[in-house]
């Protein structure tokens, strides 16, 4: 039970420092708010982080998947290989564009789609795979990247949890034809809410600035049928003062996640896994439980321990998907993704994290004991 003199250690932190707010205020007050110099200078900055791709700025992680399919040309007639074991925007995205999603499963260490599972669910149709980076591991790319080229299918990064992240050096973002981060306020760096979508193709950028802003690079020149999915120069300010703390934050988190594996110890409790080469940025600290999983979690709320699950249903399960696939007679066989999705329990790994929090995130995690 928490201590009167402790506080619940949330399970997420944003941080929206007097930095913010001051780069909010000067674009407010400059008068130059949506799509003008400050998403300009947030694009150019963020493409650092992916070997210097071309970086277009939207409103959301979600728009970014969108607007990446529909600049590739995916749509009615296609099939994209999505993990079920993910946010329902990875899917979400396919379906707004009208391919079909094909599910396959996910390894149990990095969460990642299993490569052996993607060759598996290739058809004719299949136009794309869509790894995803879940919690701040990267995918099998150097599994799943050769996979691509064999069968000549495009490769549509969701790295909405992972800036920073990498696999051999190659930073996520920078493998296939195009890669997509969120900057909702909970994620690693935030721009109160945003996205981004990075390609080292000139033309695809091109277009994808183009969808973003209703078709047109020049007033009332519309050249295609576009979507508003711009981002405002406020995001893009905050964004910006975001992006010069991601690296620092970074390396906290993999020190707090660095701290938990060596301090947890209950038999019950696997801490996550890295996979050799892979460069763990911990959006979340994901542990699974063997046992009573509702009683582990109650404990550790009692405890002031802020904890979630990741996603307690497969996307496969939701009823935009189970309903239809039902109806047409389809299922998946996706053990893993169903083993995850009952054994996953995120815990605070925040950089706002002090060493007493982490002794206590520790210690009550032991506490669990071996029988839950």
């Amino acid at each position: 039970m928490t201590s009167i003199n402790e506080q619940p250690i949330p399970a997420a932190r944003p941080v929206i420092g007097e930095d913010e707010i001051e780069a909010a205020v000067r674009v407010l007050r400059s008068g130059r708010v949506v799509q003008g110099p400050e998403v300009a200078a947030f694009e150019e900055g963020f493409s650092r982080l992916v070997d210097d791709r071309h970086c277009v700025a939207v409103n959301s992680g979600t728009s970014a998947l969108h607007l990446l399919l529909l600049a590739l040309g995916i749509g009615p007639g296609d099939e994209v290989i999505v993990p079920s074991f993910s946010f329902a925007a990875s899917a979400n995205a396919v379906r707004l564009v009208g391919a079909d999603v094909v599910f396959a499963d996910i390894e149990p260490g990095s969460f990642g789609l299993d490569p052996a599972a993607v060759e598996a669910a290739i058809t004719p149709r299949t136009a794309a795979i869509m790894p995803v980076h879940l919690y701040g591991h990267p995918a099998a790319m150097d599994k799943l990247m050769p996979i691509a080229d064999k069968h000549k299918l495009a490769v549509v990064e969701d790295a909405c949890q992972a800036h920073a992240a990498a696999l051999n050096g190659t930073p996520v973002g920078a493998f296939g034809a195009g890669g997509t981060f969120s900057f909702y306020p909970t994620k690693n760096m935030h721009s109160l809410e945003g996205g981004m979508v990075t390609t080292a193709d000139a033309e695809l950028a091109r277009t994808l600035r183009l969808l973003r802003n209703q078709g047109m690079e020049q007033r009332y020149a519309n050249e295609i049928v576009g979507a508003n999915m711009r981002m405002t120069d406020v995001s893009a300010a905050v964004g910006r003062v975001q992006l010069g703390k991601v690296e620092a934050w970074t390396e906290q988190r993999r020190a707090n996640a660095a701290y938990l594996d060596a301090h947890i110890t209950a038999p019950a409790v696997t801490t996550p896994p890295v996979a050799e080469g892979a460069r763990h940025v911990y959006h979340q600290y994901t542990v699974r439980i063997s046992g009573d999983r509702d009683a582990a979690m109650a404990k550790l709320t009692e405890a002031g321990i802020g904890n979630a699950v990741y996603y307690p249903t497969p996307i496969h399960r939701l009823k935009p998907y189970w309903e239809p696939d039902q109806k047409a007679g389809r299922t998946w066989e996706l053990p893993e993704t169903e083993r995850a999705a009952a054994e996953v329990v995120s815990l605070p790994v925040h950089p706002s994290l002090t060493e007493g929090d982490l002794e206590r995130i520790a210690a009550a995690v032991n506490s669990l004991g071996e029988n839950l």
